[in-house]
Formats: structure tokens, C-alpha cells, sequence
């Protein structure tokens, strides 16, 4: 077709040069004509000048005829009819030949402007076929030398394609055998697995007596999969949570804590003058914080330590949601108890005379906020109770409902964050305002002061618990709402408690089947064996150490027991002296005292009172270590030498056995610090092995992550090779489409240019 085509525009070259020839031979015609006119125009001009001369010499002699009429006017008159009509034979010569000169002039002017504007159209024309003929010879060169290269590309892709079709033939020939082997085994398959479903089928139609999945009731005490990352991330999940609500529970101890202070400051100091019985009802209200807001704590501990990893935890199962329920519910009826005397007290000082109008302002947004923390905690109250449903009663709460309580439950803290960064801003404007009062005092400073701090620990917990349960919303709609396999869920809390009773017991029966091999140790205990040999705390170092300390502490207890020995003797001494002294100075005193009792029976009777009031109150001695409380029995009366002695003994005995008590408790300190250094020493050890470890490990995890990339760039590479020989494909079935169309273009330009020619 190529060849065909070219002979074609061979052919159209060759008919265009023959034009271009018949062409160039009419211009050479065009040119005789144009000169034989200008010979003609010559001939004329000449002519015309000719008549010019001929028309003047006539003037002249008109001019030579008029002067000799003047001298003769008779002959004038009797030749003027003869002149009269020779004048009228020139005029009407003249000017046939003044018409038949512009005449000539006329024809010459249109046939030089024809001639002219016949050249120039002809040598456009010209020079037009010559560039389309250069054009063409252009296009025919470039159109032979892309089709020569397109055949030979051709040729070669149409080897290529001859071989992969070879190829692709024998890989055929391939599958077709191993989809024939295939089928074979499909068959063989088929065969084997219809005889084992029989031999199946035999065997529970006579061996099971019912399917416990038909029923919704005995499949709900099936156990479920177990999914130990579920149960270790909703475990830590709790610990988060319980966390979060520790925050809040002492945010909101220290709220209430520090609320109760200001109503006993401001706009009163109970100090100085009473408070109204509001403020002092809702003082004592505000007392009992403590019973209310602790259990909070304490429900959620126990939610948290009620999920382990061994235990199914879904909504049917954490019967411990029911009990922090009920501690919300406590809380909010608490909450509810005291906002009518917060409001009651907020109205009672905005109308004291110590407040402001902005003050007031304040005070009445602070009236608004605290309603709203009231409504949040009730939703919250109403949602929690809502999930703490299907641990008690499975058909107040739907599985399907399950994503909207706990969106719900999300918006809800939301919403509590919000009123508390309110609450918190509106509490900072009135504490500003009320230091400008000019009774505030510095406790009502660190009052607002500590308020303050409280509010911003329960916005920023109220925040983390917010954005906390916003994050994990999804976690907590999935892994919550599985049950056993094949049913929708549990039936009921006592269906689910089975179910945790049954994994209990195949999980022991399981692990009865375990036996360990005596034959090696197994992988724990050896790691466990090995970290132990690397940080021994019972090295040869150590224990020289500590020995060497041992000694030296001997040491210096054997002074200090020598010198309390000497010391020991002298105050034995010096008591000796004492009690001499004293039973010198108790018979004299003896004497005395018969002698004033029988003057002053009134003062002995008034002292005898106050020994039985000494008697009674206990006597209480301070020191370092502990209180001591002594009750010293006194006798006024019948005091004697005896009674001191056995006093001072009971005193001794007291103080040696204190001694002997505070020695045994710095030895037992002494060796506990000393275990305490080991055992520093041995986590410093476990903890640089550990970080060797961690830094082997991370290297490890660089180099698979590099293979990893590289595997993945290999893969890549492989891809777009593929997609570039696709492409190139897809290129090539393009450029013989545009090929053909250029051809067919080639074609009809070929055409056109024939009619033009023509």
C-alpha cells in the first residue's frame, strides 16, 4: 500500500511539473504580446508628436495670417470665406485626432495595467506551485524515510510478537495441562469430601443429640473466641478512664472542699459575725462532699480490676457498670440537693452591699452555669445508666442502639468541658472583682485562689476524658457488642455468666493437658534464669561490699555499746545520790505537810482535787519517735520512798525497752536500705542490658524496614515495566490508527491539489 501510494505521489509530482512548464511557456507568450504592444505605443507616441509639431507650425501660420489681415483687411474679407473654411477642415482634423490620441492613450494605460497585474498574478502564482512543489518533495522524502523506519519497526515487532506468540502458545499448552490436572483433583477432592460429609452426617445424626446453634438460648451459653488484644486494649482503655476519673473525683473534692470555705468568708466571715442559715445549711451540705464523690472512685476501680485478660468483657458481662451507675446517680442527687442553696447563696450576695454591678453580672452567669453542670451530669447519668441496661435487663438497651449511646455519651462530656472552661472564666472574672472589694481579706484571696486551681483541674481532666472517649468511640462500639458465634448476642446477664463459668473450666481443663517436659527448661525460666546470672545481686563484689559494711557497722556498735555501759554506770550512781537526797527531802516535807494539813484542811482538801483530776487526764510526753502517753499514778498524800523507787524503775524499764525497740527498727532499716541498694544495683544492671537490647532490637527493626522498602521498590519497578510495555503496546496500535488517518489525509490533500492543477 506504501509503494502504491508513493507512485501516486510520484505521479501528482510529475502532472504538477508539466503544469508549472505550460505555465512558464504562457508567461513567455504574455511577454511577445507585451511587446509588440510597447512597439505599438512607440510607434503612436511618435506619431502624436508628430501631430503635435504639425499643430503648432498650423498656429503659427494662423499667427502670420491674423498680422497680414490687419495690413490688407481687404483681402482679408475677400479671402476670410476661404480661411473660414480651411479653419473649419484643421479644427475638425485636430480634433479627430485629439479624440483618436486619447483614445490610443486610453487603450495603451489599460492594456500596460492588465499586463502588469497579468505578471504579477502569474509570478505569485509561480512562486507558489514552486513551494508547494518544494513542500511536496519534502513531504514525499520525510514519508518514505518514517514508512521505510515504521516497516522495519514493524518487522521487528511483528518478530517479537511471532515469539511471544510462541510463547504464549506453549504456556497454554501448560494450563490447559494443569487445569485438565486440576480438574482431576477437584474430582478426586469432591469424591473424598462427599464420603467424609457423610461419614460426618452418620455420625451427629447418632452421636449428637441436638444442635445447640439453632437456639438462640443454648447458643448464647456457647463461649465465644476469645481475643486477648481486645481484652488487654479495653483493659487499658479502663486504665485510662479510671485515671481520668480520679482527676476528676479530686478536682471535684477540692471544688467542693474550697466552695464550702468561701460561703463561710464571703460576703460574711463566719469569724467575726454569723452567716445566714442558708449559707450555713449549705455549708454543711457542702461537708458531706466526700461520702458521695469517693465512691465515684472506688466504682470505677472496681469496673477496671472486674476486666482481666482471661474474662469475655462486653456490656452483658460488667455487672460493676450497674454499681458506678448507682454511684453517679448518688452523686447527682447530691448535686441536686445543694444547687438550689448555691443558688439561694448567690442571689443572698448579690443582694449584700458589698457588691458591684459587675459582680452581680457574674454571680448571675455563675447562676446560669452551675444549672447547666447539673443538666450535663444528669445526661451523663441517663446514658451511663443506660449502658449499665444489659447487665440487668438485656431488652431495656439494644445491641443496634449501642453507637448512638455512646455518641451521645461523647457529645455529653463535650458539653461538660465547655461549661466548665465557662465556669472557669466566669469564676476568674469574680475573683478579680472581688479582691478590688474593700473587705476582702488574704484568705478570701487564697480561697478564690484555690477555687480557681480546682476549676482548671476539672476543665483540663473534663477535656482529656472528652477527647479520650471521643478517639477511642469506634473501639468501644465494636469490641462491646460481640457475642458467640453464629447469634446476635446474649440472652441474658445469667446466659453471660455461665458462659464466663464454662471458659473458666475449659480454660483449667486445658491447661490440666499442658504437661511440662522434664527434659528441658522451658524458654520463660531460661530467659528469666539468664537476666538473674547477668545482674546477680549476690556477685563477689557485692557481697564483699556488703560484708566490709557489716563490719564496720559491728564496729561502731561495739563503741556505742561501751560507752552506753560507762554512761549506764553513772546514772546508776548519780541515782543512787538522787535517792538519797530524796528520802532526806521527803521526810522533811512529811513534817510539814502534818503540820499544814492540820492548819489548812481546805488547801489540802482543793489539792486532793486536783491529783484526782491528774489522775484522770493522761499525761503526754512528746519525742522524736512516737507520742507517748503515761498515766503517772500521784499520791499527795501517802507518797514515799518506795513508791519513787518503783516508779523510777517502771520509767527505766520504759525507756530501756523504747531503746531496745528503736535499735531493733534502725537495724531492720539498715538491712532493708542495704537490700533496697542491691536491688538498685540490679535494676541498673537489667535496665543498661535492657537498653542494649532495645538498640540491638531497633536495628533489627531499620534493616527490615529497609528490606521492606526495597522489596516494595522492586515490586514498583516490576509494575511499571509492566504498565510501560503496555503502554508501549497501546502506543503502537495508536501511531498505525494515526498512520492510516494520515494517509487518508495525504490522500485528499493529493486530490485538491490535482483539482487546483487543473
Amino acid at each position: 500500500q506504501l509503494r502504491a501510494q508513493n507512485q501516486v505521489l510520484k505521479k501528482g509530482v510529475v502532472d504538477e511539473q508539466a503544469n508549472s512548464a505550460s505555465l512558464k511557456e504562457q508567461l513567455k507568450m504574455k511577454d511577445q504580446s507585451l511587446r509588440k504592444l510597447q512597439q505599438e505605443m512607440d510607434s503612436l507616441t511618435f506619431r502624436n508628436q508628430q501631430l503635435a509639431k504639425r499643430v503648432e507650425l498650423l498656429q503659427d501660420e494662423l499667427a502670420l495670417s491674423e498680422a497680414r489681415g490687419k495690413k490688407n483687411k481687404k483681402s482679408v474679407e475677400s479671402s476670410s470665406h476661404l480661411s473660414q473654411e480651411q479653419k473649419s477642415v484643421f479644427n475638425e482634423d485636430l480634433q479627430k485626432k485629439i479624440e483618436e490620441n486619447e483614445r490610443l492613450h486610453i487603450l495603451f494605460f489599460e492594456a500596460d495595467e492588465q499586463h502588469k497585474r497579468l505578471e504579477a498574478e502569474l509570478r505569485s502564482r509561480l512562486e507558489v506551485l514552486e513551494m508547494d512543489a518544494a513542500q511536496h518533495q519534502a513531504v514525499v522524502d520525510s514519508l518514505t524515510k518514517k514508512y521505510t523506519e515504521t516497516i522495519e519497526k514493524l518487522q521487528n515487532d511483528k518478530a517479537k510478537l511471532e515469539i511471544k506468540s510462541q510463547t504464549l502458545e506453549r504456556e497454554a499448552k501448560d494450563c490447559r495441562l494443569r487445569t485438565e490436572e486440576c480438574q482431576q483433583q477437584l474430582k478426586n477432592l469432591q469424591a473424598a469430601l462427599g464420603s467424609r460429609l457423610e461419614e460426618s452426617l452418620c455420625i451427629i445424626n447418632e452421636k449428637v443429640p441436638f444442635n445447640d446453634t439453632r437456639s438462640t438460648r443454648y447458643n448464647a451459653l456457647n463461649v465465644p473466641l476469645h481475643n486477648r488484644r481486645n481484652q488487654l486494649k479495653l483493659r487499658d482503655l479502663a486504665g485510662q478512664a479510671m485515671a481520668f476519673v480520679q482527676e476528676l473525683v479530686t478536682a471535684l473534692l477540692n471544688f467542693h472542699t474550697y466552695t464550702e470555705q468561701k460561703v463561710q468568708i464571703f460576703p460574711i466571715d463566719s469569724a467575726t459575725d454569723t452567716i445566714s442559715p442558708l449559707n450555713q445549711k449549705f455549708s454543711q451540705y457542702l461537708h458531706e462532699n466526700a461520702s458521695y464523690v469517693r465512691p465515684l472512685e472506688e466504682g470505677m476501680l472496681h469496673l477496671f480490676e472486674s476486666i482481666t485478660e482471661d474474662t469475655v468483657t462486653v456490656l452483658e458481662t460488667t455487672v460493676k457498670l450497674k454499681a458506678f451507675s448507682e454511684h453517679l446517680a448518688s452523686y447527682l442527687g447530691f448535686l441536686r440537693k445543694i444547687l438550689p442553696y448555691q443558688l439561694k447563696s448567690l442571689e443572698e450576695e448579690c443582694e449584700s452591699s458589698l457588691c458591684t454591678a459587675a459582680l452581680r453580672a457574674r454571680n448571675m452567669e455563675l447562676h446560669r452555669d452551675m444549672k447547666r453542670l447539673t443538666a450535663v451530669f444528669e445526661k451523663l447519668h441517663t446514658y451511663v445508666s443506660l449502658l449499665a441496661l444489659p447487665s440487668t435487663r438485656p431488652e431495656g438497651l439494644l445491641r443496634t442502639n449501642y453507637n448512638f449511646v455512646f455518641t451521645n455519651i461523647a457529645a455529653s462530656l463535650h458539653g461538660f468541658h465547655d461549661i466548665l472552661k465557662d465556669i472557669s472564666k466566669h469564676y476568674s472574672q469574680k475573683a478579680a472583682l472581688e479582691q478590688e472589694v474593700p473587705t476582702a481579706t488574704q484568705k478570701l484571696v487564697i480561697t478564690n485562689d484555690c477555687i480557681l486551681s480546682s476549676v482548671a483541674a476539672l476543665t483540663n481532666g473534663a477535656g482529656k476524658m472528652a477527647s479520650f472517649f471521643s478517639n477511642n468511640l469506634d473501639h468501644f462500639t465494636t469490641s462491646l457488642s460481640y457475642g458467640p458465634k453464629g447469634g446476635a448476642e446474649f440472652i441474658s446477664p445469667l446466659s453471660a455468666e455461665c458462659m464466663l463459668q464454662y471458659k473458666k473450666k475449659a480454660a483449667a481443663y486445658v491447661k490440666s493437658l499442658k504437661k511440662p517436659c522434664a527434659d528441658s527448661v522451658p524458654y520463660e525460666e531460661a530467659l528469666a534464669n539468664r537476666r538473674v546470672l547477668l545482674s546477680s545481686t549476690e556477685s563477689r563484689e557485692g557481697l564483699a561490699q556488703q560484708v566490709q559494711q557489716s563490719l564496720e557497722k559491728i564496729a561502731k556498735l561495739e563503741q556505742e555499746k561501751e560507752h552506753w555501759m560507762l554512761e549506764a554506770q553513772l546514772a546508776k550512781i548519780k541515782l543512787e545520790k538522787e535517792n538519797q537526797k530524796l528520802k532526806n527531802s521527803l521526810s522533811g516535807h512529811l513534817t510539814e505537810t502534818i503540820q499544814e494539813h492540820s492548819v489548812l484542811p481546805n488547801i489540802a482538801e482543793q489539792k486532793k482535787e486536783t491529783t484526782e483530776k491528774s489522775l484522770r487526764e493522761p499525761i503526754k510526753s512528746t519525742s522524736l519517735v512516737r507520742n507517748l502517753t503515761l498515766r503517772v499514778p500521784i499520791r499527795v498524800t501517802n507518797c514515799s520512798a518506795p513508791d519513787v523507787e518503783s516508779r523510777e524503775d517502771l520509767i527505766k524499764t520504759h525507756y530501756m525497752a523504747r531503746i531496745a525497740e528503736l535499735t531493733s527498727h534502725l537495724q531492720l532499716a539498715d538491712s532493708k536500705s542495704v537490700h533496697f541498694h542491691a536491688e538498685c544495683r540490679a535494676l541498673a544492671k537489667r535496665l543498661s542490658l535492657a537498653e542494649k537490647s532495645r538498640e540491638s532490637l531497633t536495628e533489627e527493626l531499620k534493616l527490615a524496614s529497609q528490606n521492606i522498602t526495597r522489596l516494595q521498590a522492586s515490586k514498583d519497578e516490576l509494575m511499571t515495566t509492566k504498565r510501560s510495555y503496555e503502554d508501549q503496546l497501546s502506543m503502537m496500535s495508536d501511531h498505525l490508527c494515526s498512520m492510516n488517518e494520515t494517509l487518508t489525509k495525504q490522500r485528499e490533500e493529493i486530490d485538491t491539489l490535482k483539482m487546483t492543477s487543473k
